[in-house]
């Protein structure tokens, strides 16, 4: 449990904003300012408004609720400024509402996606009406014209119970799986897809005894502490595997960037022992290969797909798209078109919310443009809400570039 006194918000030296040059670039990159004027931008909202916070918090502007918090702004800045992670820490500290009963359900994702996946038929239809819909619009604030992701049958952790576990033990090489809670409630394909993939690579995987919530849904809907206490509890269970030896993979851009980046800079916490213990599975298969520390399998004779690759903008940050882009390109049978990096305006749960639907859609309008315009067969990406915005927002099969693997080696 985490220690209720801690201050999880670093000293305003670490948050170094005064390196700012106000040279405005991470505005002209900002994807909120390009269609909505009433966001302040990136630098007035960030290096700007803290100057004024530090001198007297009731500066604070509920207009900072905006941010997509997608460091587009950090990708863009010449002086590498953590432009995204004052504007957040300013969120966390400053606003003065309390979380609602909105923020929690959407926050909620263990809780929630318990009881969900054992009543999943009736919940998944009962989210699709349009009753439902009206209701969750009118009394919630989760907009009706948002499809809402669907809950799996079984988690994704009793189907590796049932189905991978009896095998892991044959392999001398190990990785341990950080699935997520996406993958273990809504989407447990690529979940599946790594285990698979993985052990046509020689590799057995473990999963996580005490694997909690990355955190990122309560620190986006206003609950700091809460996030504080599900880091401490992952990084209490990565210090343990890190201490065996082992790695770990994931296949969620947004909790692997949570973990390496946001547990420090926006929480607080030492995460230095860990941090590079954590990696993307595409990241962690690319590098193995370019060390010629394995080979791939076999691919399908018949195995032709044209994809387009979806770069996220927590992939961006990283700067990892690479890796998955030109894992795909090694495959035989693999068309890859890759896309522009624009931003899906999703992120995480803001799309879900009433106030920021149509802002969330203006954003990703050029991306679903692009897509439409290249004339594939699927969209891949590593960010499993990107994933749920351009599938509801283009009509396209979306899948994650392990699948793809998957699929090429079956």
């Amino acid at each position: 449990m985490a220690n209720k006194t801690h201050n999880f918000f670093i000293s305003n030296n670490d948050g170094n904003f005064e390196q700012c040059l106000k040279c405005s670039i991470c505005t002209v990159y900002c994807p909120v300012s390009a269609v909505d004027p009433l966001f302040p931008g990136p630098k007035q909202a960030g290096p700007d408004g803290e100057r004024y916070r530090l001198k007297n918090p009731d500066f604070y502007d509920e207009s900072l609720k905006l941010c997509l918090n997608c460091k587009r702004c950090e990708v863009a800045c010449p002086h590498d400024v953590r432009i995204g992670d004052i504007i957040q820490r300013a969120r966390l500290q400053h606003s003065p509402h309390k979380p609602g009963i909105r923020a929690r359900l959407l926050a909620s994702t263990d809780l929630v996606g318990r009881w969900a996946t054992r009543l999943s038929p009736a919940i998944n239809t009962a989210i699709s009406l349009k009753s439902s819909k009206e209701f969750g619009h009118q009394m919630l604030g989760i907009h009706k014209h948002y499809d809402f992701p669907t809950y799996a049958r079984q988690t994704f952790v009793k189907w590796f119970e049932k189905n991978a576990l009896p095998q892991q033990g044959g392999f001398e090489k190990k990785v341990v799986y950080f699935h997520g809670c996406h993958v273990n409630y809504n989407d447990p394909a690529p979940g599946m897809a790594l285990v698979r993939v993985m052990n046509k690579l020689g590799y057995g995987v473990e999963l996580i005894d005490d694997e909690k919530c990355c955190g990122n849904p309560f620190m986006a809907n206003g609950m700091p502490q809460r996030a504080l206490q599900l880091a401490f509890r992952n990084m209490n269970s990565l210090r343990q595997i890190a201490n065996k030896g082992l790695e770990v993979i994931t296949t969620s851009s947004t909790c692997t960037f949570t973990i390496r980046d946001e547990y420090k800079f926006v929480l607080g916490l030492d995460n230095a022992d860990i941090r590079d213990k954590v990696s993307l599975a595409t990241r962690f298969i690319f590098k193995k290969l370019e060390d010629e520390e394995l080979e791939l399998p076999p691919v399908r004779p018949d195995f032709k797909i044209r994809i387009a690759y979806h770069t996220a903008c927590h992939m961006e940050k990283l700067g990892w798209a690479f890796y998955s882009a030109n894992l795909l390109r090694q495959i035989p049978g693999v068309e890859l078109v890759m896309l522009d990096s624009l931003c899906c305006g999703m992120a995480g749960t803001y799309g879900f919310k009433t106030e920021n639907f149509e802002r969330s859609q203006k954003i990703g309008q050029p991306l679903f443009n692009a897509i439409k315009e290249a004339n594939v067969d699927a969209v891949v990406t590593d960010c499993e809400m990107c994933h749920s915005q351009i599938a509801m927002s283009t009509g396209m099969k979306v899948l994650h570039p392990i699948e793809i693997l998957d699929m090429a080696f079956s």
